[in-house]
């Protein structure tokens, strides 16, 4: 379809904070494809799994956050409700 982009800008210091979660996931996820490959036991491999999502899903939420807190904002106080049930559906997606 189409790209969108924020009207606000992010925080440069939360964009250094987003990356930063995101390069530790990167390294958890190389970590847990070094454990298949070596055969490690599965327990761990599902414990790391696990902490992966956590971080994903925390990142998500941070993300949700700022959008509530700009996007939506800045669309209600234009009158544009329909963003409401777009954050509802997002909201419902990060479970």
């Amino acid at each position: 379809c189409c790209t969108r982009y924020k009207h606000t800008p992010r925080d440069p210091e939360m964009i250094h904070n987003l990356e930063n979660r995101l390069n530790r996931m990167v390294g958890q996820l190389n970590g847990i494809k070094r454990m298949i490959d070596e055969n490690r036991y599965c327990g761990d491999i599902l414990t790391q799994i696990s902490a992966v999502e956590s971080a994903l899903r925390n990142v998500g939420y941070i993300i949700m956050e700022e959008h509530v807190n700009t996007c939506v904002r800045e669309k209600v106080l234009q009158g544009d409700n329909e963003v409401l049930g777009e954050t509802l559906e997002l909201m419902k997606k990060l479970k």
